[in-house]
């Protein structure tokens, strides 16, 4: 993936690897989902942040980047922290520990809980590039979230419908990282100002990431009320 002029390496997971600086950025972790919804009265499995860091860890482990940026909405909601169980506490505070961790604010933390270890920062402007939970539109070298972009294409005669990645090369949104957090159809209106011409998705796969470009997408197919 080429943004801005820089090159990015999009992983199956969902994360985002720019190799020249050693960065790996995620989105949307969302950790404390379910017990927030549970609260609510819609109760869910209360496993979605032990998931999601365990998956956070596998690619940390596997890329081994100097640095680590998280895109915002790393915390479902302010009171997040508070609802960590003890063993995904010490799974945060590992992770923050073993290199340079940077929490950027989102709409759901706009100051996410630094106790955990890492920085909290607004923004990080690093050469050609912007780390930002929400992009502008109005600047070319966005990395974003917030958007939790989803797309579908048709394979063979079938319908192939993943989280994805999206980029017009000037600017990208990440998927959302969080084993809860769910997706947005990269036809939606909210993704037009962002990419008003043609763009590419990066579908996440089992081994690897699948590239269409936005001719070759259908819209997702409509969720059945249960």
């Amino acid at each position: 993936m080429l943004v801005n002029g820089t090159t990015l390496v999009p992983h199956q997971s969902g994360a985002l690897f720019w190799p020249e600086q050693s960065l790996l950025m995620v989105a949307d972790l969302h950790l404390e989902k379910g017990s927030s919804r549970a609260a609510r009265g819609h109760f869910l499995p209360p496993y979605d942040t032990a998931a999601t860091l365990r998956r956070l860890a596998a690619v940390v482990m596997a890329l081994d980047p100097a640095t680590v940026a998280c895109l915002g909405d790393s915390f479902h909601d302010p009171h997040a922290e508070a609802r960590l169980s003890a063993g995904d506490r010490l799974s945060i505070q590992r992770l923050t520990q073993s290199r340079e961790w940077l929490w950027i604010g989102g709409n759901h933390d706009p100051q996410p809980p630094t106790r955990l270890g890492g920085n909290g920062v607004v923004e990080l402007k690093l050469g050609p590039l912007t780390l930002r939970h929400r992009a502008a539109g109005g600047e070319a070298g966005e990395i974003a979230g917030h958007l939790h972009p989803k797309a579908s294409v048709r394979l063979r005669g079938r319908r192939l419908t993943r989280r994805c990645f999206i980029s017009d090369n000037l600017r990208a949104v990440l998927p959302a990282f969080g084993a809860y957090a769910g997706g947005l159809d990269v036809g939606d209106p909210a993704f037009g100002p962002l990419f008003p011409g043609a763009f590419k998705v990066y579908l996440l796969g089992q081994e690897g990431v699948h590239v269409f470009p936005s001719r070759r997408l259908v819209p997702l197919a409509p969720e059945h009320p249960r």
